[in-house]
């Protein structure tokens, strides 16, 4: 599949996949002004047990993780699997592979991550308890900024979907950096210990086994309880699992296109009617079989299909247990954390993108992609405002527990910012993009 194709796929994902996320937020926010709020509250506050004896794997610290825990950090464990899936290929064979390619999105990543929490900080000192906050407004949301960019078709260059994309997965890096550094509490060496040799068995099983998704699964809960109990926060052990999985195929494929022109040579007639097949046909079906499965690395296999799963499934769930923003006629807007969150996420965003983009562009240190002005730039660097799930994601991390206040008022920051955000980039890029002509 070529780097077009690639982006054309996703972008159709993007879209659907979006559109299913936004409608999981609206019925959430929804629930939670209707008089369905308590039955949804008693929900997600359910416990969760997965026994094998006395011994209750769904269980952090001996307490029983609650519905809204398990989603938050054990489903949401296997979306940053796949983010580190994502930034893995990136970066061995992807828009991140070569210094050259990748500097123009690092760089403009890192003002979109730094200029946000300058923004935060200035209406929340960072020594305050909202000051907990600041990384907040960093991250955008890969499926949400595309899904927009997607809606304008074919009047997009391909290097803007490139750039956005890259940033992205960037602002990914950076957020699980923060998540990893900030929001660890409580290590247990001997547990990190335990998923370290995990880790390194891991990586050696995959590079010399092919092995099967039913045991990567198995294998994923051990780590992942051992990272829940290690202190480090427990979707990490998802990203770092990732890069632990084998991209390289265990069959190249000019040794795949000899086995399988042996193999249908040797294949005896098949005909539509053929109810019942003979050993042959099925030794040789199978053996063509095995060998496809083998031409595809384990990397690319397990993202394409953790795809569907995490953004029709997982996220959309996600939204609908963490974004019911709970709005009364006393409920202030104007906050600090809701303006520092909502602002950092379309002004910090489009300045921070903006500016470091056109800054290492005049400076020399790389050259402005192909179909990119400063027009377009304009709408793609608002467009990486959309924080959405990250951001939700962080918010609750922040406040979550002990501060609910200020997290209904984060999430009131991200839902707005996100959507601003969204907007604004979107006409920016309709009015600057080039018209679609009719043949």
């Amino acid at each position: 599949m070529t780097l077009v194709e690639r982006i054309k796929r996703f972008s159709k994902m993007s879209i659907a996949s979006s559109v299913l996320l936004f409608c999981a937020a609206i019925a959430a926010a929804v629930v939670a002004n209707s008089s369905l709020f308590p039955d949804y509250t008693a929900f997600l506050n359910q416990e969760m047990h997965f026994r094998i004896g006395a011994f209750n794997v769904f269980s952090h610290g001996g307490h029983p993780l609650k519905v809204i825990e398990f989603i938050n950090d054990g489903l949401m464990t296997l979306f940053f699997f796949m983010v580190g899936l994502e930034i893995k290929r990136e970066v061995l064979a992807g828009d991140l592979s070569s210094v050259r390619q990748a500097l123009l999105p690092i760089l403009a990543a890192c003002g979109g991550m730094i200029v946000p929490v300058l923004v935060y900080a200035f209406f929340n000192h960072p020594g305050e308890l909202t000051g907990r906050g600041l990384a907040i407004p960093m991250a955008t949301d890969i499926a949400f900024s595309l899904g927009v960019l997607s809606l304008l078709g074919t009047r997009v260059p391909v290097s803007l979907k490139i750039f956005l994309t890259a940033l992205a997965v960037v602002d990914d890096i950076g957020g699980i950096l923060v998540i990893a550094i900030f929001y660890s509490t409580h290590l247990s060496l001997w547990y990190l210990v335990a998923a370290a040799v995990m880790f390194i068995l891991m990586y050696y099983l995959s590079k010399n086994y092919q092995l099967s998704e039913v045991f990567l699964f198995a294998y994923g809960v051990i780590v992942w309880y051992l990272f829940l109990q290690s202190g480090v926060h427990s979707t990490i052990a998802g990203v770092i699992l990732a890069f632990c999985i084998r991209a390289r195929p265990q069959l190249g494929v000019g040794k795949y296109i000899d086995r399988i022109r042996t193999s249908l040579q040797n294949l005896p007639a098949l005909k539509d009617d053929n109810v019942v097949l003979n050993q042959t046909q099925i030794n040789q079906l199978e053996d063509i079989a095995r060998a496809s499965n083998r031409v595809i690395g384990p990397l690319q296999k397990l993202e394409h299909e953790l795809h569907t799963a995490v953004n029709y499934w997982i996220l959309p769930l996600f939204a609908f247990v963490n974004a019911g923003l709970v709005v009364k006629g006393d409920t202030e807007i104007f906050t600090p954390v809701a303006l520092g969150v909502g602002l950092g996420l379309v002004v910090g965003k489009f300045v921070g993108v903006y500016s470091f983009t056109w800054a290492t562009i005049k400076l020399g240190i790389t050259k402005k992609p192909e179909g990119m002005n400063w027009s377009n730039l304009a709408g793609v660097s608002l467009l990486a405002g959309i924080g959405f799930t990250v951001s939700l994601f962080i918010g609750n991390l922040s406040f979550g527990k002990n501060h609910p206040e200020f997290l209904e008022q984060a999430k009131l920051g991200v839902i707005g910012g996100s959507l601003v955000a969204g907007i604004l980039g979107f006409l920016v890029l309709h009015f600057v993009l080039p018209k679609e002509t009719k043949e």
